[in-house]
Parts: structure tokens; C-alpha cells; sequence
């Protein structure tokens, strides 16, 4: 740029700032002030680059915030320290070497869930059926004969017995303890006999609508239970005290903010707890931004939006339209692969959809909904073509992982909004082949597909199914690689994102999803400031290095929260 189109820039910038200091906070209009000068005090936060995620105004060096949170102004690079106050009241908040973007969001999370996996019984990593068993007797120590010990978190991808964990693994140590593990994904659990017998589970026992009891060759239970058989044993862990869920809830929000994240869609929230939700907020101890999705009872307080806060909505209800690939419940169109006496689980018949998409739509509720198998999402996209429902409902389906191909134009035609989370692909895709076949996974995780198409994808991680790091999951859009930097066949590298694109699922789009366009999404003039820093440039280091950063800033609504 030549000297005289540097001046002309400069300015443009010095008339654009000074005519926005009027409009919007009151500038003062003496001679000497400077064009970015403002009359009440306000915050700037400045990095080495903030992305704005503004086409128009890509890339800035700082941001100034007013006391209601809400962006005042954009500085260019080189500016940040150039803001004055009449009263001298700026409050300058720097990181020199990191880089900013609008706040993350977890398009789907479980955060009570999150909390819990700091107080119970973690099985997150656990590498084989003989460790899972050995940290069973572990707990048992330390329990009296007849306490229930219950766990989450194991996934039998990779162990070296392939296959999960049956009841003969835990007797052996468990003989007079109930034990109940879920599954990472939560459609399935590994009981013992103990608790089988409790909860009258037997080899006469029908499988429950929505259900499966896995058996053996001579029909009795394994120990595996299916999505709704699940609910049997689940009812010998006592419910969690009024202490245990707010410590929950506090725990898990603390752990989200101080990995980036500024707001969640937090979904399968138990209706009871939307007060308490209410009450943690307004007395500050629920930093996150909370976009709440409720159980299917939770009509009445979606439609009448009740219990809502500055940074808490409440106008969405969760549907399930089928469980879990990994434990074979999500609902197929054509037999498993490697089962072919199984097609799924359907959780809802089309009927009870139709029914409950009328209801939503009387009530002007969102629904999100589950749907993770190709013929649970045909069922979707059938129910709301036929009710002739538009994209103006914003709709979503949740996880949206294996679409028949002919289904992923028609997806985006319709309106609806594909939430799936990058984390599932990366680690889906190690079983996915032997689940599906290789021909099915054409359609399979097929993020760039939908984005060609024309529809409307939104990010998250499913936590606690998956870690919940927003860096994580970044990196599995952009990379389509396990951890390692690994792929395997039918992974279809082609269908991972661009980087703008994936800081699209995160901010922006995730904002639309979230009816927040107006007011999040991006950092521009006007908006509520919703910041995360980290301390790599996500849109620039090699894949790999994504896995290395740390985040160095959480702002919600002006607030430092991290």
C-alpha cells in the first residue's frame, strides 16, 4: 500500500470510529480527542489477531466493550492501546501473543452428565475388559456388601478382547454388589448378575419397546442392555441429592469455560432442574452461556420460555429417535454389517413424531432431535416434509451421522439443521466400517456434503461422551485424523472442512441454530462480547499443532469467566 492510500485508510478508520463513538456511546467532541475516545468507562481486550468471523471485517487487533457487554467498537491492528475515557475509566485487557475468536460454542453437551463424571465412578480410557474389571474390585473395596457401585465411560473400541464387557467379567469380583456401567455414548450399560436379578432380568424377560436384552446362544442376558432395557437396572442407582447436582452443574460449567467454550446447547435437560439453572446463573455461578434443550416433558417451559436469564434459554425440547451406532441401537436402514439378525432401535414410531412436531409447532418450541442411524433420520426428514414444515423453525437433528446419500440434499432443501459432532467421526470410524460396510459410509459423517448442498451444520462434542475440547473438535473438522494423525479405510477425507469453515460451526452457525444471530455468532458492533482466546492460531499452525494450544481466555457478555 502506498503512503497515500495509507493516509486515505487511516482516515476512512478516524471518521468511521469518531461516527460511531457519536451513535453509539457518546464520544467527546473536542478538538484533540482521539477516534477512539469514549465518555463511560469500557474494556479492551487486544491479542496478537482476533478473527471476527465478519466478512467484511475479518481481522482486527482489539475489541472495546461497554459495561452492558455489548461491543462498541473494532480496532485495527496496531490500536488497541490508543483508547481513552473522559474519566479515564478503561480497563485494557491484553494477550499479546494469542488470538481471539468469537466465543466457541458446544452445539450439544450434557452438563449435569459433565459434572457427574467428576463425582462418580470415570471409566474414560479404560483400555481392555480385564482393567475394567480389575478397577471394579478396586471400588469394591472400600463398599459394603449390597451398595450399587455405578461408572460410565467405557468403550470397547480398541480393547484387545473385542468385544464389550459381559456379566461372567464382573462377577468374578462383584458377588453380592449390584454394578452398572454406561457406556461412553449412554444407550448402553454392562450389569452383573447381581444386578440383573434386582432388577428382574431374566432369560424369560421380553425386550422393553425402544430396548434390547442382548443374550446368548442359549438365551440368557449377557449383561448388555439396549437403550430402554437400560431403565431397570438404572433404577437401583439412587438419584443424585440436591448438593451432588448443584455441585455437578458448577463443576461441569467451570471445566467448559476454562477450555474455551463460552456457550453450549445443552440438551436432555431434566425439567425439575431449570430452576436451579435459573438460580446458579443469577448468582454467578454459572458462567456459561446455557441454550437449554428439555426432555419431552419439558413442553411447558420451552413454550412459555420460563426460568430464562440473560445468558440462559429455555425453548427447546430433545426427541430420541433411535440409540447409538457403537452399540448397534442407531436405527438402519438395511441389517448390521456385522449383525445381521439387527437393524436398531427405534425409540419413536413416525406417528409419535408427526405428533410431537404438530405440538412443537402450535407452541412455536424448537426441537431437537436424535437421529443417528439413515433410517431414523428418513424418518425425520418424512415426518416434517409431510407436516410441510419450513426452515424458519430451525429445527435440528442431532448427531445427523449416517445419511443415506439421496438424503443429504433433501436435508438441506428442507431447512433442517445438521448438529454432529467432529470428535464421533474420529473415533466412529474405527467401527464404523465393520458396523456398516464400507458402501454405507459414503454417506456417513459427510460434513462437506451438507455444506455443498447448502445446509446449515453446527458443531459440538456430545460431552461426556466425548472429552469436550473445543480444540479437539475443531481439529477432527479440519483433519478428519484420529489423535494420532491416523485414518483408516472408508474415512473419506474429503469430507472434512476448511478451516473458516469450521470456525463457522462453532460461532456463527452455532448462533443461528441458537435463534442468537442478532446478538452472538460474531465480533462485530453491537453485539454482546462472547470472546475465546487461545494461544496458537487455529487458522493458520499445522493440523496437529490445533492439539498443542491452550486456551488463554473465556469472555461471556464483557465478563472474564476464564
Amino acid at each position: 500500500m502506498c503512503p497515500s492510500e495509507l493516509t486515505e485508510t487511516l482516515m476512512l478508520r478516524w471518521i468511521a470510529a469518531l461516527a460511531l463513538c457519536f451513535t453509539a456511546y457518546g464520544c467527546d467532541s473536542g478538538p484533540t480527542s482521539s477516534p477512539y475516545h469514549f465518555d463511560a468507562p469500557v474494556t479492551v481486550f487486544s491479542a496478537e489477531k482476533i478473527y471476527t468471523g465478519d466478512p467484511h471485517n475479518p481481522v482486527v487487533g482489539g475489541v472495546v466493550v461497554g459495561l452492558d457487554g455489548r461491543i462498541l467498537a473494532t480496532l485495527p491492528l496496531g490500536f488497541a492501546d490508543d483508547v481513552t475515557s473522559s474519566n479515564g475509566d478503561v480497563e485494557f485487557v491484553r494477550r499479546p501473543a494469542a488470538f481471539f475468536y468469537p466465543g466457541f460454542v458446544d452445539s450439544h453437551i450434557h452438563l449435569a452428565q459433565i459434572g457427574f463424571r467428576e463425582l462418580t465412578l470415570d471409566l474414560t480410557g479404560t483400555p481392555s475388559v480385564q482393567a475394567l474389571v480389575e478397577r471394579v474390585a478396586r471400588e469394591l473395596d472400600v463398599l459394603s456388601p449390597g451398595q450399587v457401585l455405578y461408572g460410565r465411560g467405557w468403550i470397547e473400541t480398541g480393547w484387545p478382547e473385542e468385544r464389550m464387557p459381559q456379566a461372567v467379567d464382573l462377577d468374578v469380583v462383584s458377588p453380592d454388589n449390584p454394578v452398572i456401567l454406561e457406556r461412553a455414548d449412554g444407550h448402553a450399560v454392562v450389569a452383573n448378575s447381581k444386578a440383573l436379578q434386582i432388577a428382574g432380568i431374566g432369560a424369560t424377560t421380553e425386550d422393553p419397546v425402544g430396548g434390547a436384552i442382548e443374550r446368548d446362544a442359549d438365551g440368557i442376558p449377557t449383561g448388555i442392555l439396549i437403550d430402554a432395557a437400560t431403565n431397570a437396572v438404572l433404577q437401583l442407582v439412587a438419584a443424585p441429592s440436591m448438593e451432588d447436582l448443584v455441585s455437578a452443574y458448577v463443576i461441569g460449567a467451570q471445566e467448559y469455560v476454562s477450555r474455551g467454550w463460552t456457550a453450549a446447547y445443552n440438551v436432555s435437560v431434566d425439567p425439575a432442574h431449570a430452576p436451579l439453572l435459573k438460580r446458579l446463573a443469577l448468582e454467578g455461578r454459572m458462567p456459561l452461556r446455557l441454550f437449554n434443550a428439555f426432555e419431552a416433558t419439558g413442553f411447558e417451559i420451552a413454550a412459555e420460555r420460563q426460568y430464562e436469564t440473560p445468558t440462559i434459554t429455555n425453548r427447546a425440547v430433545k426427541l430420541y429417535m433411535d440409540g447409538a451406532l457403537g452399540s448397534r441401537g442407531a436405527l438402519l436402514l438395511a441389517p448390521y454389517n456385522d449383525r445381521p439378525d439387527m437393524k436398531g432401535v427405534s425409540l419413536m414410531t413416525p406417528d409419535a413424531l408427526s405428533q410431537m412436531m404438530q405440538q412443537a409447532a402450535e407452541m412455536d418450541i424448537q426441537l431437537a432431535i436424535h437421529a443417528i442411524g439413515d433410517l431414523a433420520n428418513r424418518r425425520v426428514l418424512d415426518a416434517f416434509e409431510r407436516g410441510g414444515y419450513g426452515a424458519e423453525r430451525r429445527w435440528r437433528i442431532e448427531h445427523t451421522q449416517i445419511l443415506h446419500p439421496d438424503d443429504i440434499q433433501r436435508l438441506a432443501d428442507l431447512g433442517l439443521i445438521a448438529s454432529m459432532q467432529p470428535s464421533h467421526a474420529i473415533g466412529d470410524l474405527k467401527f464404523a466400517p465393520d458396523r456398516l460396510g464400507l458402501q454405507r459410509l459414503r454417506g456417513a459423517y459427510s460434513w462437506q456434503s451438507l455444506v455443498k448442498a447448502g445446509a446449515v451444520l453446527v458443531g459440538g462434542s456430545d460431552a461426556p461422551v466425548e472429552v469436550g475440547s473445543p480444540l479437539i473438535e475443531f481439529y477432527a473438522a479440519v483433519a478428519r485424523k484420529d489423535l494420532q494423525g491416523g485414518a483408516g479405510r472408508g474415512w473419506h477425507p474429503e469430507e472434512a472442512l476448511t478451516r473458516e469453515q469450521a470456525l463457522a460451526l462453532f460461532t456463527s452457525a452455532a448462533a443461528f441454530a441458537s435463534f442468537q444471530e442478532a446478538d452472538l455468532g460474531t465480533l462485530e458492533v453491537g453485539k454482546l462480547a462472547d470472546i475465546t482466546g487461545f494461544d496458537r492460531d487455529l487458522m493458520t499452525v499445522p493440523e496437529a499443532e490445533i492439539l498443542s494450544a491452550k486456551a488463554v481466555l473465556t469472555v461471556v457478555n464483557g465478563k472474564v469467566v476464564n
